[in-house]
C-alpha cells in the first residue's frame, strides 16, 4: 500500500475506482536520475501457430532484450505478456525457448518485473504462478526444473522518485473497461470458441480496443481524466496504440505492443528522461538486414510531466 495523495472524484464508474485501487495498492519502484528501466507491453506470447501474433516479431522481440540486459536495464512487462486466452502455458513455454534464454536472466539477476493484464489476468492467483511458471518440464529429459521460480506478479507499478517524489503510475489499461475487466472471463470463453480461429484471417473480436478505435478513444478518454483529477502521470498498454504527450497535454504514455505488423514499441525511462522507442528489422547500407532501435518520441525530462509541480 502507498500512502498517495487524496483522490479526487468520480469521474468515470469503473475506471475512475479501478485505477485508483491500483495506485494505492501499487508496487513501489523508488527511482532516480541513474535509474534505467524499459516497459514494454501486449508481446501475446503464443503456441507458434499460425494464430501466434508475436511470432512475426520474436526475433525483433530477443535483439531488443539482449540490449536491454546489455545497458543494464530492469525489464517491466506491463501485462498481457502471455496469450493465456487462447493457449495453455504449457504450449507458450515450449514455442518460445529462444524468448525465455534473454528473459530469465533479467528474473534472476533481480530486473525484472511482471505485471498482468486481461489476457493474463490468471497471474493475480499465486498459486496458478506457482503451478505453471516457477517450474516447467525440460524439453530433452522430461523432468521439471526451475523456470521463473518465485515470480510474483502485480497489477500496478509506482515509479516514485526518490528526490522530488514524484509518482508515474504504470498499469495494463484494462481496468474499468468492462468486457476485459469485470467480464474478462466470458471474453475469454468467446476468443477460445472462436476470435482464436478468426485470428488466423486477420480478424479481431470487436470487444477489444485495438480493433474498435471508438472504444480506444474512449478508454484513453478516461485515462486523461483520471490523470487531471489526481495530477499523477499514467502509462498504460492494452490499446495497442504508442502514445508520447505533446506540448502541454495530460501526460498520459502507451507503450503500444510487440504485435504490430511489422515492429515492436516501449517506453524507456533512462537517467532521469522518458522517451517511447521502436524496435523493427531495417536494412542497412549493405543491403543487409538489422534490428534496429529508433526514438520515436522523447526523450524528455520526467520532471516535465510532475503535474503537482505545475
Amino acid at each position: 500500500m502507498i500512502d498517495g495523495p487524496k483522490l479526487s472524484g468520480v469521474i468515470s464508474v469503473k475506471t475512475n475506482p479501478r485505477l485508483t485501487e491500483a495506485y494505492r495498492a501499487a508496487r513501489i519502484e523508488l527511482i532516480d536520475d541513474t535509474s534505467r528501466y524499459i516497459i514494454m507491453s501486449d508481446c501475446h506470447r503464443g503456441d507458434g501457430s499460425r494464430s501466434d501474433e508475436f511470432l512475426k516479431n520474436k526475433n525483433t522481440y530477443v535483439a531488443a532484450l539482449n540490449y536491454y540486459w546489455k545497458n543494464g536495464f530492469t525489464y517491466v512487462e506491463a501485462g498481457d505478456g502471455d496469450e493465456l486466452w487462447e493457449h495453455k502455458p504449457k504450449h507458450i513455454i515450449r514455442a518460445n525457448r529462444a524468448v525465455w534464454t534473454h528473459l530469465l536472466p533479467f528474473h534472476r539477476a533481480g530486473r525484472f518485473i511482471r505485471m498482468w493484464g486481461n489476457h493474463d489476468f490468471v497471474f493475480q492467483d499465486p498459486s496458478y504462478v506457482r503451478e505453471h511458471f516457477w517450474t516447467t518440464k525440460n524439453a530433452i529429459t522430461g523432468e521439471q526444473e526451475p523456470f521463473f521460480e518465485g515470480l510474483e506478479p502485480v497489477e500496478a507499478v509506482v515509479f516514485r522518485h526518490r528526490e522530488t517524489g514524484q509518482d508515474i503510475l504504470l498499469v495494463h489499461g484494462h481496468q474499468g473497461d468492462f468486457p476485459n475487466d469485470q467480464a474478462w472471463r466470458a471474453s475469454r470463453f468467446m476468443l477460445r470458441r472462436f476470435w482464436r480461429y478468426a485470428h488466423t484471417f486477420g480478424m479481431h473480436s470487436p470487444s477489444s480496443p485495438t480493433a474498435n478505435s471508438e472504444k480506444r478513444h474512449k478508454v484513453e478518454r478516461n485515462y486523461v481524466k483520471w490523470i487531471s483529477e489526481n495530477r499523477v502521470a499514467l502509462i498504460c498498454g492494452h490499446t495497442h496504440r504508442e502514445k508520447f504527450p505533446r506540448d502541454d497535454a495530460m501526460p498520459y504514455f502507451n507503450s503500444g505492443s510487440c504485435v504490430y505488423p511489422s515492429h515492436i514499441t516501449g517506453i524507456e525511462i533512462s537517467d532521469g528522461t522518458i522517451a517511447l522507442v521502436r524496435w523493427r528489422v531495417d536494412p542497412n547500407e549493405d543491403a543487409l538486414l538489422q534490428v534496429t532501435r529508433r526514438v520515436v518520441a522523447g526523450p524528455e525530462p520526467l520532471s516535465t510531466f510532475d503535474l503537482r509541480r505545475r
